[in-house]
């Protein structure tokens, strides 16, 4: 037997064993770097956003990610986008949101030991516990589901967006589907988002899915670090961390979009202190849409500016979030130990 095939073969051993654990691991001698918050658009969802109706394929994203030297990476579907209540309506939405789902599917399915997807759903359309169950069984989606507040205008100071957001927890939960969340309100409404918020949060989603990974992008915001209401959010789950709340043993926090120029600089040293507060293992690497102006290479890059020490950041960028074990311990290409 080769080394590299026996090394493999352990690897897949340590992986199935930690994925028994459900906890969080970080496998240092591992050389490979996991984007956890990545998009795909379909020519359609893209000509609704930054994308363009070219939009991004995964052939596109597969030839970033090599020019970046990361190996995997979770795609997001963007089909919220299609029900945006702040864009004009498109007619027979659910198709679209259907079709945009199973476009990400079939996409990553071309790349299965590189990408792999999550569905994502408007929490208040009529259709939304549906649309998860019938992902839930497609092996390219039931991994996840993708919540944007800001994108779905979802407000949790509402009680009837709130409750609608606590079904869609419990339903993610019940098929156990880990959840990553865009939890900032929506920014160009002015919509309220702060500390009462993550309170709310805390308190009444959380809850509703304690069986799963939920995963809060941004460190709590929407890229950057510039918003003061980012940091009063954040600082809600860094209290709750401190004192053990049982209500985060779950949550992650990805990094995506914090290192956008112009937007976090002068909060380095802040965002240095809240990640060490938060504690290295619950920190996922992300670098978000594999645009002209954020290519992963680019987005990495200026990750590793902030003055995190080397081993804070290979801790993080080798960090391996449990909906993934199970997923790395089946690929053909598993992680080689050096």
């Amino acid at each position: 037997m080769s080394i590299n095939l026996f090394q493999s073969r352990s690897m897949s051993r340590f992986v199935a064993i930690a994925a028994t654990f459900g906890v969080l691991i970080s496998l240092r001698s591992v050389a490979e770097v996991i984007d956890y918050h990545q998009h795909l658009y379909s020519p359609e969802a893209g000509a609704r956003s930054i994308p363009g109706p070219k939009g991004i394929d995964a052939k596109n994203l597969i030839a970033q990610l090599d020019a970046a030297g990361i190996q995997r990476a979770i795609v997001l579907s963007v089909a919220y986008s299609f029900s945006n209540p702040n864009k004009p309506a498109v007619p027979d939405e659910y198709a679209h949101v259907i079709a945009e789902n199973d476009w990400t599917s079939a996409q990553v399915g071309t790349y299965p030991d590189r990408l792999i997807g999550f569905c994502s759903v408007n929490p208040f359309r009529p259709y939304a516990i549906k649309e998860i169950a019938r992902c839930a069984k497609d092996p390219n989606l039931r991994t996840g589901l993708k919540l944007h507040f800001g994108n779905s205008d979802v407000n949790v100071d509402n009680p009837n967006h709130l409750a609608s957001v606590r079904r869609v927890f419990r339903t993610a939960n019940k098929y156990g589907m880990a959840i990553t969340v865009h939890m900032h309100a929506n920014i160009d409404h002015h919509r309220p988002y702060g500390a009462k918020e993550a309170q709310i949060f805390l308190e009444r989603l959380l809850p509703e899915a304690p069986d799963v990974p939920v995963q809060i992008a941004h460190l709590a915001g929407g890229g950057g670090y510039d918003d003061p209401a980012t940091d009063q959010a954040l600082s809600v789950f860094i209290q709750a961390i401190e004192r053990n709340d049982p209500r985060v043993k779950n949550v992650y926090f990805d990094v995506c979009g914090i290192a956008l120029p112009g937007m976090w600089e002068d909060k380095s040293s802040l965002i240095v202190e809240r990640i060490r507060q938060i504690g290295v293992r619950r920190i996922l690497y992300g670098s978000d849409a594999a645009t002209p102006d954020n290519l992963p290479k680019d987005a990495l890059e200026r990750w590793h500016r902030l003055p995190l020490t080397q081993e804070e950041f290979r801790l993080i960028d080798n960090n391996i979030a449990p909906y993934v074990v199970k997923w790395l311990s089946g690929s053909k290409s598993a992680p080689v130990l050096r």
